[in-house]
């Protein structure tokens, strides 16, 4: 194939990559087919979990048409709007949008997994909300169930666990995570305040992103009594700031471009929601040590998490910029991050003792008979494949855990610390 030919392709691809939503043809119609796939699932492990997610949810069914769709052997009502309700991996049920669908629309970005609040600052390492959206499914949770999450990170899996009614509860140690998800799942409860002070905010941006003539946190403070205001309109901050450093944005343009994103972002989940009619699950998202969980025994009814891959990631250092802006200690936060202290050999072996104290955490609070699910990785580190994997899997099994599944998942980037990850499920038997 000539240089013409493959360029006029690529050119092709890039265009279709740039409009909006793709990989979502709305035009599709599939009104004689049982079940089918979004367009975008392509990788095998995205079909292992379409195919568990329908089991949970009660399918017997028949892959057909080149793994495309799926023929329903004991179609229902109950199971068509279960399934259309629910599900995270199809397009359409008896040719009716699925949820999900919709779902994905409403995105302000170029990125399809993306939409709603799920792109509020650039976080390393987000887990892919349509694998979150399945995996609760998959592990059995329910409307009105509560999920607890001891890495709670970019809050993932705080806004799915919301869309589909099922409470949450998440811990994490950097209190940059927990504004990230207490951002993207409060948000909409205050937009009338968030829009009550913008136009106050935006003349009192100063264009030196270092300049001391405005305390733009003392300004939120004077302007808003509430924190779910104030936090919105520090992540707004911290988008610009993140801009500005990792792509040398300028600053007041970056935080206004920002700031009428989220807020675009806010009233597409306000009006999906309503339209969708979908009663959302009560998010509670802490700071904490997953060494130390402050919850009763037996009182969670699922598990979904990835531990850090600090070893070899220092989200430390990645979020720097704003942290430092938030006015943190960095230098004192390292020693409570998990994999970051220690220096060679030895912070491996601390990490591994901060991950066992995590596991038996989650199992002390997990009912019985519940699902925890981990998603994680061995990583490279000083030259070395760190075992992080097969460490899990013996320690939790020594628990009482019992592994029911262990999915491959191919992945790409992430500084190319590791080549792939396991979605390893477990069930709490003792």
């Amino acid at each position: 194939m000539d240089n013409k030919i493959l360029k006029q392709k690529g050119e092709i691809m890039i265009d279709r990559a740039e409009r909006q939503f793709w990989a979502y043809d709305v035009d599709v119609r599939d009104s004689k087919k049982d079940v089918v796939l979004l367009d975008n699932v392509q990788f095998i492990y995205e079909l292992s979990l379409a195919e568990l997610e329908l089991k949970a949810l009660g399918a017997d069914f028949n892959v057909t048409n080149g793994l495309r769709e799926f023929k329903i052997l004991n179609k229902s009502e109950e199971l068509k709007e279960s399934i259309k309700k629910k599900a995270s991996y199809f397009r359409t049920v008896n040719g009716e949008y699925t949820d999900y669908f919709h779902l994905i629309q409403k995105n302000q970005t170029r990125s399809v997994n993306q939409y709603l609040t799920h792109w509020i600052y650039p976080y390393k390492g987000k887990f892919h909300p349509q694998m979150i959206r399945a995996l609760l499914n998959i592990i059995g949770l329910k409307e009105g169930d509560t999920v607890f999450e001891p890495f709670s990170g970019s809050g993932t899996t705080a806004l799915e666990a919301q869309l589909l009614g099922i409470n949450f509860i998440g811990i994490d140690i950097s209190p940059l995570c927990v504004m990230q998800g207490r951002v993207k799942t409060e948000s909409i409860y205050v937009l009338d305040e968030i829009l009550k002070i913008k136009d106050e905010v935006i003349p009192k941006l100063v264009n030196n992103l270092f300049s001391t003539e405005t305390n733009y946190y003392e300004m939120i403070e004077r302007l808003s009594s509430n924190e779910r205001v104030r936090n919105f309109y520090k992540m707004a901050r911290l988008l610009a700031v993140s801009d500005n450093s990792r792509r040398k944005r300028d600053f007041k343009s970056s935080f206004i471009k920002n700031l009428h994103l989220m807020i675009t972002s806010l009233k597409d989940f306000i009006e999906i929601q309503k339209r969708l009619t979908l009663k959302l699950g009560g998010v509670k998202t802490e700071i904490g040590d997953s060494r130390d969980i402050k919850l009763p025994d037996n009182s969670i009814d699922g598990i979904i998490t990835s531990p850090p891959y600090s070893i070899a990631l220092d989200y430390v250092q990645n979020d720097i910029h704003s942290l430092k802006d938030l006015g943190y200690d960095v230098i004192k936060m390292r020693n409570d991050f998990i994999g970051v202290r220690g220096n060679g050999r030895s912070r491996v072996e601390l990490y591994n003792e901060d991950m066992k104290k995590s596991y038996f955490e989650m199992h002390r609070i997990l009912k019985p008979n519940k699902y925890s699910v981990i998603v994680i990785g061995n990583a490279t580190y000083q030259g070395k494949e760190v075992k992080t994997v097969e460490l899990t899997i013996e320690y939790m099994e020594s628990l009482g855990f019992r592994l029911v599944n262990n999915i491959n998942k191919i992945i790409f980037g992430l500084y190319n610390v590791m080549k792939k990850e396991n979605i390893l499920i477990f069930k709490k038997e003792k």
